[in-house]
């Protein structure tokens, strides 16, 4: 299986290069009036292996399913899929879709994907990884990283984000490296998406951390984690609904504490495709109640 992790040490996106309210008070949009959620999205990661060979197919058929929102990566083709931005755009609006995010490599020509992204109107550029850190000075330095990230962001209209790993809620020093990283940069130019799997394998809390930093965790990461798996295994990405998390709770708070977007993401598929996966997986977001 090809790991993310590899990945990301081969996009250069790992520590060496990074260290250089109510429910009201957000839209509604999202949700309809049964409490269920509307509009939700897919992390292209989860069909990585299909969509470089034809990504205007795979695109629509990921239409197909239901899903209204994607969030991209950045692979070999670029967080446009060959595509200039304007063009994925068009193609996004051709399928009634919407391209929200994109993780990307955040150390090389960051300024040029904020301003493509901001043209397009994409809401935020993401950092997928830091990588478990030597020091508590190194995730302050991290978290100066994601300022000056913002900064550009900002710039050309959209947001910065950091998406979390197990590693950051993991205790370090006696502190959590996440609670680093959450008080070291600025609320004004730095969100967080949760990844809920990874939080849950690390052994915390969703719900805590969400009550803990209301309206800091504007992205999630809706990934479920496989029943009684071994809590030394990191990989047990399961389909949504046959795994131990429980979702419809989790979003609930979520969606109360500020939480806007709903990625789907899936990192194993056993016995089945990508495909098949993000279908199963869209077909419970359709039909999860919070």
């Amino acid at each position: 299986m090809y790991n993310r992790r590899n990945f990301l040490k081969a996009t250069g996106t790992l520590a060496s290069g990074l260290l250089i309210g109510s429910r009201s008070a957000f839209s509604m949009d999202e949700f309809s009036a049964g409490g269920d959620i509307k509009n939700f999205g897919l992390q292209l990661w989860t069909i990585r292996e299909d969509l470089p060979k034809d990504p205007k197919g795979v695109l629509k058929q990921v239409a197909s399913f239901g899903y209204k929102q994607i969030e991209s990566f950045e692979g070999k083709q670029g967080i446009f899929w060959g595509m200039t931005n304007k063009e994925f755009k068009k193609y996004m609006d051709d399928l009634g879709m919407t391209i929200i995010s994109s993780h990307c490599d955040i150390n090389n020509n960051f300024e040029t994907k904020a301003a493509q992204a901001g043209e397009i109107g994409m809401k935020y550029l993401i950092c997928p990884y830091l990588g478990a850190q030597k020091s508590v000075d190194d995730y302050k330095k991290a978290a100066e990283k994601f300022n000056a990230c913002g900064e550009i962001c900002k710039k050309h209209g959209l947001r910065f984000a950091y998406h979390n790993h197990g590693y950051s809620f993991t205790q370090f020093e006696g502190i959590m490296p996440q609670d680093i990283m959450m008080q070291h940069s600025d609320p004004k130019l730095v969100d967080f998406q949760m990844d809920i799997y990874w939080v849950v394998t690390a052994g915390s809390d969703p719900i805590a951390w969400l009550n803990k930093y209301p309206g800091r965790f504007k992205l999630g990461h809706v990934k479920d984690r496989k029943k009684n798996a071994d809590p030394k295994d990191a990989d047990e990405s399961v389909d949504l609904g046959t795994g131990s998390i429980d979702f419809s709770k989790i979003l609930k708070v979520a969606s109360s504490k500020g939480m806007k977007y709903y990625i789907v993401e899936q990192e194993r598929y056993d016995n089945t495709t990508p495909m098949k996966c993000a279908e199963v997986d869209a077909a419970y977001m359709k039909k999860l109640k919070i």
